[in-house]
């Protein structure tokens, strides 16, 4: 029996999926904005807001454990420096999944994991214009 083991184990070694989950949290902290399925956005969701509330905090101890779980020493910084501030008000809640569908290879759900506040021409995205 499983009881009071959180996580989901998503098919992999407990190695693999450190690893995938530390690729998917940097990869939205840099691009703000990641498509996966379903089930991995909900365990990145987990990681990521915690690594975001740590970047509330500010402190050294704060961007110590961020940098040990993410080890990209200019995302961290982007995530003390820019997306601290302007999740300051927020109370929890910074990232949000959009279900997209299934895949085409397995049917497997899709879905869109992205910041609260992600905008297409922040991102640097081309944003269309209207004539």
């Amino acid at each position: 029996m499983r009881h009071r083991k959180a996580g989901r184990r998503l098919g992999r070694t407990s190695s693999h999926r450190d690893a995938m989950l530390r690729n998917m949290v940097t990869s939205l902290l840099d691009q703000e904005r990641i498509v996966t399925t379903v089930v991995k956005a909900k365990e990145a969701r987990r990681v990521a807001e915690q690594m975001i509330t740590l970047g509330k905090k500010g402190d050294l101890h704060a961007r110590r454990q961020a940098l040990a779980y993410i080890r990209s020493k200019s995302i961290v910084a982007k995530l003390f420096d820019q997306l601290s501030s302007q999740y300051a008000e927020r109370q929890g809640g910074y990232t949000r999944i959009i279900r997209t569908g299934s895949r085409m290879g397995d049917a497997a759900p899709m879905a869109i994991l992205e910041l609260v506040d992600y905008s297409e021409s922040a991102s640097g995205a081309k944003v269309e214009q209207t004539q």
